[in-house]
């Protein structure tokens, strides 16, 4: 085995998801949600007010954290502060509660893509260790990690909403090696993204391996990847990384 660290970008990558967080019918339903606590919005207002409070954090997590170049913020933050807004003090499972809402009125579907399961438990059955370096909310994507199946396998989870900071900032990706105590020759990065997984792979000093999902990026410049996956066939990625694995499956 080449490798002993397998770093997994999440959305994209080992799950399929579709979102739509500026659909007029999840603001609507948001808007009478806060209604409930006191905090009264129109929908349209909520909207803008969340857009506005989300940025303003980007620009506070930007002043804590001048030497990185991608930032990444907390979006629980938001959600209390529409909140204070309107003059309401929210528990904070409250706040919590309605990260969990929003995610689930904004998601059209969220699965596995066919083949993640094996090629995780091919990854596990040669000693190799599983990590996840992500971008995106904890609040979200704990719940979906969990609700998948997915938890158990990885040694060790980065999530940027954590670290307010994001692939393909390099800093992301010391932030992982140092807490897991990662070698660079001994790990692969594998991911979807041609910039924020490969290019920050290649930047930072190690290999990657990218897989073309219907969700990707379009490829406008040079694809950097140690290996290429062109058609989403995450069993490709096990033939790619355990020579003879097919034969096993066969």
């Amino acid at each position: 085995m080449k490798y002993k660290n397998y770093i997994f970008d999440l959305y994209g990558t080992l799950i399929d998801i579709r979102t739509d967080e500026w659909a007029a019918q999840l603001w609507k339903k948001m808007a009478i949600l806060y209604g409930y606590y006191g905090a009264s919005y129109t929908y349209k207002e909520l909207g803008k007010a969340y857009g506005e409070l989300v940025d303003k954090e980007k620009r506070a997590a930007k002043r804590r954290h001048p030497e990185y170049t991608v930032i990444d913020i907390k979006i629980e933050k938001v959600f209390r502060r529409l909140f204070t807004r309107k003059g309401v003090k929210p528990k904070k499972a409250t706040v919590l509660e309605f990260c969990e809402v929003f995610r689930c009125f904004s998601t059209k579907f969220l699965k596995l893509y066919d083949g993640v399961t094996e090629l995780l438990d091919t990854i596990k059955a040669n000693g190799g260790k599983i990590y996840l370096l992500s971008n995106a909310q904890r609040t979200f994507t704990e719940n979906e990690l969990n609700s998948l199946g997915l938890t158990p396998y990885f040694d060790g989870i980065c999530i940027s909403s954590d670290e307010e900071c994001s692939k393909p900032d390099a800093h992301y990706f010391q932030i992982l090696f140092d807490r897991y105590g990662l070698k660079k020759d001994e790990s692969i990065m594998v991911g979807n993204d041609y910039i924020s997984d490969i290019g920050g792979a290649a930047d930072f000093g190690i290999d990657s391996l990218y897989i073309h999902q219907a969700i990707s990026p379009d490829i406008d410049g040079e694809l950097r990847s140690t290996y290429t996956v062109m058609d989403g066939d995450v069993y490709k990625m096990i033939d790619i990384l355990f020579a003879g694995a097919k034969n096993q499956r066969d």
